[in-house]
């Protein structure tokens, strides 16, 4: 009489190379190779711009490139590009801080109402709606720079402050975000609670709805800031006088002005180096708020 004695399952062969190192282990290693090589192809022109600040108008061409120098030429630099043109500079920090922070802030709350609607209303064409913005999140701004400037010199806004603003209010993948964000950190069952306590669309929406979907459109104002904040195409077609350039167009500006004049070099890379310092503020102090998984809700 034979027992039959239950089969082991059988370990997947693991090709071991004359070091003793398993094969997996290399392949393994080629993603993380892969990805180093773009972080250094991403901070390396970012390091440039830092060293090539700390150096004089004379070093900037004359030392090698990777060289810092240790005197006070980023000091200099800097006093010199608060003194370019009566300071126009900070003048166009405050444009970049005016059109980020209120476009950014407004089209988070224009996001947040849509996709909050989207998201918790059920009506006829809703699907059709959300497709349709979808569709805005392929299409290029250079596609809509020039009907948007059309649209806004109809109507006589154009070279000002709204005509940078206007056109950045609606964002469609800001919309994308908050509706996905909504639909799973505010449950149904919380909002048939307030109705039946007689609260209002509004005030389920404002004391209930923001306050669940508050992590999501932190992050949807942070990359809506960062993306005014760096947009040069939209302001550069909008806006002809100087002292409505954000930094971008202003930067450019100095650039062209610096083929003439090559000591404005530093004054462009400086300025740069200080563009990208607000910037690096706003991330790392909301950086804490940020949602890798949208799906996670405010229920406990």
């Amino acid at each position: 009489m034979t027992i039959d004695t239950p089969a082991r399952p059988v370990a997947s062969p693991v090709t071991v190379t004359r070091t003793g190192r398993p094969r997996r282990s290399r392949i393994a290693l080629l993603p993380t190779a892969v990805l180093l090589l773009g972080a250094v192809y991403c901070l390396v022109p970012t390091l440039w711009i830092l060293i090539a600040s700390t150096k004089s108008r004379s070093e900037l061409f004359s030392t090698a490139t990777y060289l810092p120098s240790f005197g006070s030429g980023l000091v200099d630099n800097i006093a010199d590009l608060s003194s370019y043109d009566s300071g126009v500079f900070w003048h166009w920090m405050l444009n970049s801080f005016l059109y980020a922070g209120v476009g950014g802030f407004v089209a988070t709350a224009v996001s947040a109402a849509t996709g909050y609607a989207l998201a918790k209303y059920r009506f006829r064409g809703r699907s059709l709606l959300f497709n349709t913005i979808l569709a805005g999140v392929l299409l290029p701004q250079v596609v809509l720079a020039v009907p948007q400037y059309l649209l806004l010199a109809r109507v006589g806004i154009t070279d000002s402050y709204a005509a940078v603003i206007l056109p950045q209010l609606f964002n469609p993948y800001g919309i994308y975000l908050c509706r996905i964000y909504a639909a799973a950190s505010v449950p149904d069952s919380l909002l048939d609670a307030g109705r039946m306590d007689g609260a209002s669309e509004w005030r389920m929406f404002s004391a209930i709805g923001l306050r669940l979907m508050a992590p999501g459109l932190i992050t949807v104002f942070l990359l809506q800031f960062i993306v005014i904040w760096n947009n040069f195409l939209l302001p550069f077609v909008m806006v002809t006088s100087d002292d409505k350039f954000p930094l971008t167009v202003g930067l450019y500006s100095l650039l062209r002005h610096g083929a003439n004049q090559a000591s404005l070099y530093s004054l462009v890379i400086t300025g740069t180096l200080l563009s990208v310092v607000p910037v690096i503020a706003l991330f790392l102090s909301l950086q804490r708020y940020w949602r890798i998984d949208l799906v996670t809700g405010g229920l406990k």
